[in-house]
């Protein structure tokens, strides 16, 4: 699956019995690439050894390799590393790969080479290729070397994370950042829209004391507002960068300078205030960073699944259910039931929030698989992370646009309830005592009369207080209900 665009569920193979090829040569051999690929021989060795599923690096991911190639060429330039037009040339082919321009040259499965060697060479061998291309060579020919010059500096391991971080934290400020606001919003606006309706509260499923509408969506609300604070929260880990650490955190080929400026002009494109890692051994060989943002996301994926699962509990009926709020109408509910009408928007919300669970156990696994110098899950954790950043983000605005905003509440059917509750006895509890209190409520469920008529009749307390007690509005608010006689009440 393509969450980018649904159409491209494949990418090309390696050849075809039909297509010209081109005959490559690595430390391994020979073999034949499709003549019109910008990938090369190291991509079409991946290609064969892992054709395990549909899924390749997701967009944002070869964004963010390509603006590490592209700084890399610049820093490697200015360093006195790289020729000035060989510079050029990557950094031209980099921006082509930033734009999405050639990102059906990158085929390499997710389920590769853990520390996503393959993904960061298909990086190499496209833009080398590519660059030679622009600077008047063949594809194939090395004019611009994919090892020598476009990964100079760097290693897969401290670039495949360097890459997921800068990938995550513009997805959360692109897309789940804004679109938790406006859900919190939406939420926030029917909070204040309901406050003045008063209904019967639930706990264990069972009636409760009153509590307002709006008091509930008010909790909705805060429940958002949290769960951005958490992922706000992720930010400081997921802006220490790896890169400069090489291939165990040494630094090893590396100028003390590349890794800063690189980082530097990455911090300036993307407006986040990346730095290198303090410590890159811990940056390469765990990613507790990325299990504390998957932690992050994990939790705002519950919360997405109560407040939907009680929205769908709100609006269950329209006549056998609960029915205190009307969910706007999407779609037809049923094939065989005319006029039903399903709680879908909320449904939908419920299922990405269970894949975000799945998916944060997938990611907590693999971020137990850091061996010795390097963690060896990076592409599976890079896909499931964006996966859910990315499901968060339009599960969150399709809820609030496509359903909380058009919520309408049965003012009626909300009121309705309130004085059949038991639990109205709470109120009086204060006042004459838990247990006489708790015998008023069973001797109410067992004659089917109300709480109130079963006081009155028992004359428990002058009929004044008896209804300044039993008033639903005083009960939604703290403190005693009523207030103590003689009180200033409230």
């Amino acid at each position: 699956m393509n969450l980018d665009d649904p159409k491209k569920t494949t990418r090309p193979a390696t050849s075809r019995s039909h297509e010209a090829t081109r005959t490559e040569r690595d430390t391994m051999g020979e073999l034949q690439v499709p003549a019109a690929a910008y990938y090369g021989i190291q991509t079409a060795r991946a290609v064969e050894n892992f054709p395990i599923s549909a899924l390749r690096l997701p967009r944002p991911m070869l964004r963010a390799l390509g603006m590490i190639k592209r700084a890399a060429a610049q820093v490697n330039e200015d360093l006195g590393f790289l020729d000035p037009k060989l510079a050029q040339g990557i950094r031209a082919a980099a921006q082509e790969v930033i734009e999405g321009r050639l990102d059906e040259q990158f085929p390499v499965d997710i389920f590769q080479t853990g520390s996503g060697t393959s993904s960061n060479m298909n990086a190499n061998e496209v833009i080398a290729n590519r660059a030679a291309e622009l600077l008047g060579g063949a594809r194939g020919a090395k004019i611009v070397h994919p090892n020598d010059h476009v990964n100079l500096g760097q290693s897969s391991n401290d670039v495949l994370p360097t890459a997921i971080h800068i990938a995550a934290l513009e997805e959360i400020d692109h897309h789940l950042l804004p679109a938790l606001s406006h859900l919190e919003r939406a939420l926030g606006a029917k909070a204040k829209e309901f406050d003045g309706i008063v209904k019967i509260g639930r706990t264990h499923l069972q009636d409760a004391t009153p509590i307002r509408l709006g008091q509930e969506f008010s909790g909705y609300a805060r429940q958002i507002e949290l769960g951005i604070s958490r992922v706000q929260r992720t930010r400081g880990s997921l802006e220490e960068l790896a890169l400069g650490g090489t291939a165990v955190g040494t630094g090893l080929n590396a100028h003390p300078e590349f890794a800063p400026r690189v980082i530097a002009l990455l911090a300036k494109e993307t407006g986040c205030a990346l730095k290198e890692a303090q410590n890159h051994f811990e940056a390469q060989a765990a990613q507790d960073s990325l299990i504390e943002a998957s932690g992050a996301l994990k939790t705002v994926a519950v919360s997405l699944m109560k407040i939907a699962n009680d929205i769908r509990w709100m609006g269950s009926g329209p006549r056998c259910g609960i029915g205190e709020i009307i969910v706007p109408a999407t779609q037809p509910g049923s094939s065989i039931m005319p006029g039903k009408v399903n709680p879908v928007i909320a449904e939908s919300v419920m299922m990405v929030a269970a894949q975000v669970i799945g998916n944060d156990v997938a990611i907590t696994v693999a971020g137990q698989a850091g061996n010795f110098e390097l963690l060896v899950m990076l592409p599976v954790m890079a896909h499931n992370l964006l996966e859910s950043i990315l499901l968060l983000s339009r599960a969150s605005e399709n809820f609030a646009r496509r359903c909380i905003e058009g919520i309408e509440a049965d003012r009626e059917r909300c009121q309705a309830t309130i004085e059949e509750s038991l639990a109205m006895c709470t109120a009086l509890a204060p006042e004459i005592g838990y247990d006489a209190a708790a015998e008023i409520a069973k001797e109410a469920h067992k004659t089917g009369k109300t709480v109130r008529e079963v006081a009155e009749a028992k004359k428990v307390l002058p009929a004044d207080r008896l209804k300044e007690l039993l008033d639903p509005w005083r009960m939604t608010e703290p403190g005693l209900a009523g207030g103590k006689p003689g009180s200033a009440g409230g």
